[in-house]
């Protein structure tokens, strides 16, 4: 049930998902109360353009991005876990396994399996069901590995974790199985910091190895750099809207994990 409720709820606090229930109670509202409906009408449109401007988008998405930037140069540990997120399965009409934008943690992942920054990978993340289902993430993570070159026999696999504290939590056990401790941390940098603060609860020495980056030091110079770049980052754009939500999902989460004392 928390984990239905921690994908719902949410999405009523999220820009869209509050500005629909604004925009219902205009509905509701208009003819008895018409200044509350012209209130909630303002409220709607002024959180849509809000959360899809480009200053607002980036400057939340590079508050969790560049909290922990990758260390130059990357060192050397016992595994590299690379957290799921970012692949489709194979089920038709894919002929195969599909990387979606958080698949950037399994090319990542390899890259340094090959640099030999450690002789394991593991791959955590498991499916839900009503989300869609089909086999876990970490088979698909496991099969474009391999794919780039990772052998089989270097490859572990965490098939049920179904949020990031099961994640942390299913890792320490395959680490514990094999009396490891330090390790590379694989995933999203806006979803590093929670990532990161879960795994060294659970006593893990994990060193912070972010990918899929969205705020580059570029993105933040080009919106300043013509009054053309000006004007077209603060007309609403839906990447941006998805940009600002995808960063208070993760402040929300970690909120909610904090209160749980996953943090």
């Amino acid at each position: 049930m928390f984990l239905f409720l921690s994908k719902l709820l949410p999405l009523f606090i999220y820009p869209l998902g509050l500005a629909c229930l604004l925009l219902i109670l205009a509905f509701i509202s208009v003819w008895k109360w018409p200044r509350r409906a012209a209130l909630s009408l303002f409220l709607a449109f002024a959180i849509l353009v809000a959360a899809s401007n480009g200053w607002v988008a980036n400057a939340l998405v590079k508050s969790l991005e560049w909290q922990h930037l990758p260390p130059d140069p990357m060192p050397t540990a016992q595994a590299i876990v690379v957290l799921g997120g970012g692949m489709r399965p194979q089920v038709p009409p894919r002929p195969w396994v599909e990387v979606a934008e958080g698949g950037d943690r399994v090319l990542y992942g390899a890259k340094l399996f090959r640099e030999g920054k450690a002789p394991l990978l593991i791959f955590s993340g498991g499916r839900i069901d009503w989300k869609g289902g089909g086999p876990p993430e970490s088979e698909a993570m496991a099969t474009l590995a391999q794919a780039l070159g990772v052998p089989e026999t270097a490859i572990l696999q965490d098939r049920t974790s179904l949020n990031t504290y099961e994640n942390a939590v299913n890792v320490k056990e395959i680490l514990q199985a094999r009396n490891l401790q330090r390790v590379l941390l694989v995933t999203s940098a806006m979803h590093m910091p929670r990532s990161l603060a879960i795994f060294q609860k659970q006593g893990i020495d994990a060193i912070p190895a972010p990918t899929d980056f969205l705020v580059t030091e570029l993105d933040l110079q080009e919106p300043n750099s013509s009054t053309q770049a000006r004007m077209l980052n603060a007309i609403p754009d839906a990447e941006r809207l998805q940009q600002t939500t995808r960063a208070l999902k993760e402040y929300i989460g970690l909120m909610v994990y904090r209160l749980r004392g996953w943090l």
